[in-house]
Parts: C-alpha cells; structure tokens; sequence
C-alpha cells in the first residue's frame, strides 16, 4: 500500500504499520491513522505506552506457553488446578474463552497455531514437541484436544492425536456443540461448558 505521495511521511507509516496488522485492510488502517490524529495526546500517548508495556513485559510460561507477566503463569503455579488433565488449544485467547466458563479444572498447553500448509504453518512451526515433553512425567491422564472446529483445526488434532498415541494418556476432543467453522474465542460460555461436559474420546 503506497500513500507517501498523498500523506506526510510520519502519517503514512502510521497508516502503513496499521495496514499490517491481521484483519486490517487500507481502508480501517487510514481511519484509525486518522482517529488517533485527532485524539487527545493523552489517548495517543497511552495507545503507544500499553504496545510498549505488553511487548515489555509479556512472556510466554515455559509450562504452557500462554501469555504471562511471570513465569509459570497463575494457572501453572496454582495449586488447585488439577495436573492430570491438559487442554490443548491454539492460541492464549482460547484459554480465556475456556476459563469463563468455570468449568474446566485442568491445565493448558497452546500450540501457537494450527497446521496450515497453504500458509506455511508447519508441524514443527507449533508448540508439539513440547506437549510431548510434558506426557514423559507420567502424571498425565487426560489430553484434551480444543482446536478450533475447521479443517486446520480438525488436521491439527488428528496430527497430535496420531502422537500421543504411544503415552498412556486419554485423548478426548470437545464435543460437537461447537459450531464447524468457528473459533472458541467467539463461542458463548454455554456452548463451551457443553463442549467440554460432552467431550468424547479421539
């Protein structure tokens, strides 16, 4: 998207930058350009302070990879969730949408994605090898499999499914009261409780 000939150069990158980001297109990234120009500085200001902060301080927990201030995160290093059960999901929101159920007591793992050939997104490319690594403990008994009920989704599972079938673990996969084609991030809490309620084996 070429706009310096039309815009200043620093309104330009912003509009540039923005353009970059998933699911903004060349018209959303000028409008916001074009929101934050006329914002207060103070709005600006901490637009810029919280990208900087989250880059700053978030990590990822070496346990489970989700998104964390400190490492392990709570859900890790809490003594009331129960270890022998771990939902794998694909991205950190996932586990958000699953936490406001109050539902699931287990642990998570997040694979970082799903496997996506077309976009170049590789079995190697997710967080796998390391689920593995925390089947060898043993302490183990339940592996339940939440990717998003797509085609990416559905080949991720059957993928770490075919994996996991040399460790003495259950694998289950939520229930079909999730909508095919959709994401869990945007599933309301019902149907996630249902899902997990309902779960069944791989």
């Amino acid at each position: 998207m070429i706009v310096g000939n039309i815009a200043a150069e620093p309104v330009a990158r912003l509009i540039e930058e923005f353009n970059r980001l998933p699911g903004i297109g060349p018209k959303t990234a000028q409008r916001l350009t074009y929101f934050l120009l006329r914002a207060p500085d103070a709005q600006a200001r901490a637009l810029a302070e919280a990208i900087v902060q989250v880059k700053e301080k978030i990590t990822f927990c070496s346990t489970c990879f989700n998104m964390t201030e400190r490492d392990p995160c709570l859900i890790c290093a809490s003594g009331e969730r129960d270890r022998g059960i771990i939902c794998v999901v694909e991205e950190p929101l996932d586990i958000l949408a699953l936490e406001r159920t109050r539902e699931f007591k287990g642990v998570y793992h997040v694979l970082h994605g799903a496997i996506s050939p077309l976009e170049g997104v590789m079995p190697e490319d997710l967080r796998i090898r390391e689920l593995q690594e925390r089947l060898r403990s043993g302490e183990v008994r339940e592996v339940i499999l939440a990717t998003n009920p797509n085609l990416e989704g559905e080949n991720t599972a059957t993928y770490v499914h075919r994996l996991l079938q040399s460790f003495n673990v259950r694998v289950t996969r939520l229930a079909r009261g999730l909508p095919v084609g959709g994401d869990l991030e945007y599933a309301d809490e019902v149907t996630l409780r249902r899902a997990l309620e309902g779960r069944r084996e791989f």
